[in-house]
């Protein structure tokens, strides 16, 4: 009784908003409505920033989105015997409601997100037993030690859980090559490795052959295991201590429970962030996922497994034969397998590993490519939204996690559409500038404020457009191809541990020059047309502003594809933990302040003279991990300074036996709290006017930035490396 008087309130409240939205009204009208909503929700944000006061604002919101809808559905799109208009129009106009769609889906998924959650902690006879699985392809030899080496460091009993290195790359398939180079450098990789191994107390496994990428190469590991749980890291992902007390008490209290999610935590940035030089002050650009959205999906038992970070429970993987892969995204596909059949899974909103991102621009789009392909596959072979054993909520969370990679062909329909009407003269909307100005305006002011409360300090203004817009002519082509061919896509390995060593423009920049040069041409075209027909100002004005916006953000993104060198090999992360340098026959107190995968910077207690460039020295400092003995790191300074009364070394550590990379993982990657506290501190949300400023000021710079990497790249002989290179972050 209860549940049906629901449904008849949200019906008569669904009815009421209907009426309301299609009420005829005047242009005034309109813009009272539209202006008095955009100031009720800034009020709402500004004092009532959540609970039920954020979803009224969200309502608010809602409304003018809905009467734009209705505008442009019934009053808007070009006569269909115009057939020149009307197909650009309708084009135009699909790609809007696509956006809308995109947005509807956004509100069921985020509006209320769940907190994390903190699993149980159990005792030790109740702990299940573990097997890690980290599966590698071509990564190198070091990036591989760090990892198993902080996997063996957990704090977990040693009888409970094994380490798994699985190696791809060391296949019979491949060191049987009939190419010689190929079968010498997988018999020296399986050779290696087998030895790392043996001295890191973790199991090697390979197989015959290369079949099923990924998922294939998990389902010869779990062939070759038996553990309860199996928990996966990829190769560049190394966890924290304390990875398994903070996920594996979840599967005592939930006996249908398949898979805890983690998220992915990254100490480098990706090539956005490092050539705008946003990483330390501004959100990362997974933050939004793994910060809100993950927590929606966790709402609706539909988190879904993300590759890596994860911890699944055997016996589940048994009812679908293992990890799927029919598509190169075996990860989703696997867990909505396991979705469909009854099994639930967790989020917990807590970076427990720290890994790598792509580093250059050519190999984050190769990722991101992969990504959309595999989730379109999805789309196609599975169809969530028909498919039998999910719940309703469940079907509109996987749609809304695939359809979000069609983004490139709505976001080059917007960024083309204002051509046909500057140079062609096509009518993409039968309008007053007025009129469109009006209901547009409010539209998008709207739509960023919505934008603004889902996401907040996870995602500030602007920024998604860019990342968008920055990726669409590249993964346009690798979503028609999957569209023509669902099967052609095959898994290719992001690279892992690579650098940009020096200042360059990418390699794949062309098509953002191509694009910021038509978006220049356009507003040359906009003062032409406004002089030669100024009867016809207010259309051409509105058409100019939008293209104007769309040069803006091309701009910054010539930013993105200028590619900065960097100074260091590899980034350190601040860290303080007490130590004592072993010099000759002194003893030093000093303290570890930042340290990395190569490195560490120390801060000593008292000037010392024995200590200068090229020293070798010791480090002793108490592990956090376990480990026999009280093992020594061994170093070269590279570096001494001096500052009001204090010196500081940098050094480098000399890795020569199988316990200096535990020392290294435990100096690295032990703490999980150093992740949470490095999020929290630039995370904060700027507000959208505060936001956008800084957004559009930030594209200035990266416009002239961007070409002067272009001009030096066209000489040649003028290193780019000469250019200022600022190390400090920019914020609003």
């Amino acid at each position: 009784m209860r549940k049906l008087a629901f449904l008849l309130l949200w019906a008569c409240a669904s009815l009421v908003v209907l009426v309301l939205v299609t009420l005829p009204i005047s242009l005034q009208t309109h813009l009272i409505a539209g202006t008095a909503v955009v100031a009720a929700m800034a009020l709402l944000k500004a004092f009532k920033p959540g609970g039920v006061w954020r979803l009224i604002a969200l309502a608010l919101g809602t409304s003018i989105v809905l009467r734009y809808v209705y505008w442009r559905t019934t009053s808007t799109l070009p006569p269909i015997n115009q057939p020149e208009d009307f197909i650009i129009g309708l084009l135009v106009y699909l790609a809007e409601m696509y956006s809308v769609a995109m947005l509807a889906l956004s509100l069921f998924v985020v509006s209320t997100p769940l907190p994390s959650r903190s699993a149980p902690r159990l005792r030790d006879d109740e702990l299940p037993t573990v097997d890690i699985f980290v599966p590698s392809y071509n990564e190198n030899r070091e990036l591989l030690a760090r990892t198993l080496a902080a996997a063996k460091g957990i704090d977990y009993p040693t009888d409970k859980f094994k380490v798994f290195l699985l190696d791809d790359g060391g296949t019979d398939q491949k060191r049987n090559s009939d190419r010689i180079e190929i079968a010498s450098e997988a018999e020296q990789r399986h050779i290696e490795l087998k030895q790392l191994c043996v001295d890191l107390d973790v199991l090697y496994l390979t197989r015959a052959r290369n079949e099923h990428a990924k998922a294939g190469n998990l389902n010869n590991g779990l062939e070759h295991s038996n553990g309860e749980i199996v928990v996966v890291f990829d190769a560049d992902h190394a966890p924290a201590r304390d990875f398994l007390h903070c996920t594996v008490g979840f599967f005592r209290d939930h006996p249908r429970l398949f898979l805890v999610q983690t998220p992915h935590f990254f100490l480098n940035p990706d090539p956005v962030e490092r050539n705008l030089r946003t990483f330390l002050t501004m959100p990362s650009e997974n933050e939004m996922f793994y910060g809100i959205i993950q927590r929606g999906l966790d709402k609706w038992n539909s988190s879904f497994f993300c590759g890596s970070a994860a911890v699944l429970r055997r016996s589940a993987l048994a009812e679908t034969k293992g990890f799927k892969g029919r598509s190169i995204t075996e990860d989703c596909e696997t867990a909505l397998e396991l979705h469909s059949r009854g099994w639930h899974s967790i989020y917990i909103d807590k970076p427990l590993i720290a890994g790598l991102q792509p580093a250059s621009f050519a190999s984050f789009i190769a990722q991101r490519s992969r990504w959309a392909q595999g989730m379109i596959q999805i789309l196609l072979f599975q169809f969530p939204l028909f498919k039998r054993g999910l719940s309703l909520p469940q079907r509109l969370c996987y749609m809304a996690s695939i359809l979000f990679w069609f983004f490139p062909i709505s976001r080059l329909i917007f960024l083309i559409a204002p051509f046909f009407y500057l140079f062609f003269n096509l009518e993409i909307f039968t309008a007053s500038g007025s009129e469109f100005l009006s209901y547009t305006l409010s539209y998008m002011i709207v739509n960023l404020m919505m934008q603004n409360l889902l996401y907040g300090s996870c995602r500030w203004p602007w920024i998604s457009e860019l990342y968008e817009y920055a990726q669409s002519p590249y993964l346009l082509p690798a979503i028609i191809s999957v569209l023509l061919n669902p099967t052609k896509p095959t898994f290719r390995v992001t690279a892992k541990d690579e650098s940009v060593e020096e200042s360059r423009l990418s390699e794949i920049a062309w098509p953002l020059y191509v694009f910021f040069l038509v978006l220049l041409l356009g507003i040359a075209m906009t003062i032409t047309r406004l002089i030669a027909e100024p009867y016809r100002a207010d259309v051409t004005l509105v058409v100019g502003m939008w293209n104007l916006l769309n040069f803006l953000l091309a701009g910054c993104a010539l930013g993105v594809v200028s590619e900065r060198g960097e100074s260091q090999s590899s980034y350190r992360v601040a860290v303080e933990r007490r130590c004592e340098l072993l010099v000759g026959n002194s003893v030093v107190p000093a303290m570890i302040e930042n340290v990395s995968s190569n490195g560490a910077g120390i801060r000593l207690a008292r000037p010392i003279s024995d200590i200068g460039r090229d020293s070798h020295l010791a480090i002793r400092f108490a592990p956090l991990s376990k480990l026999d003995g009280t093992p020594v790191l061994p170093a070269i300074v590279r570096r001494v300074t001096s500052h009001e009364g204090t010196t500081s070394i940098g050094v480098r550590y000399i890795v020569s036996e199988p316990v200096h990379y535990r020392l290294i993982a435990d100096l690295l990657y032990a703490n999980s709290e150093q992740w949470t506290t490095f999020q929290k501190s630039r995370r904060g949300n700027p507000g959208l006017l505060r936001g956008t400023v800084w957004f559009y000021a930030l594209g200035l710079k990266q416009m002239v930035r961007g070409f002067v990497y272009l001009a030096r790249a066209a000489r040649p002989e003028k290193s780019l490396n000469a250019l200022p290179q600022t190390t400090t972050g920019e914020s609003p």
